[in-house]
């Protein structure tokens, strides 16, 4: 799968999403309202939903995974070239 710089944004959003929900599920501590002036403010607001697009778009990369040209890996690990 040949990487965008737009994948990568995604996914780094996805990260900090996902980090965001274990600390809320572990400690009760939201870090995005906490940084960004609580829930009900417009900032938090809109990298709540950045992050949940990101989310969505991350679902589009499954389709593209294994579409480059290798299938899964031989028995030591190395990829196997399509040719």
């Amino acid at each position: 799968m040949r990487s965008r710089p737009f994948d990568w944004t995604a996914l780094t959003l996805v990260i900090i999403g996902a980090i965001n929900w274990g600390l809320v599920g572990l400690f009760k501590f939201d870090l995005i309202a906490t940084l960004f002036g609580g829930m009900e403010s417009w900032l938090s607001r809109i990298i709540y939903v950045l992050i949940g697009l990101a989310g969505l778009y991350c679902l589009s990369l499954f389709g593209k995974m294994g579409h480059d040209g290798y299938h899964s890996p031989d028995q030591y690990g190395n990829p196997v070239r399509n040719e």
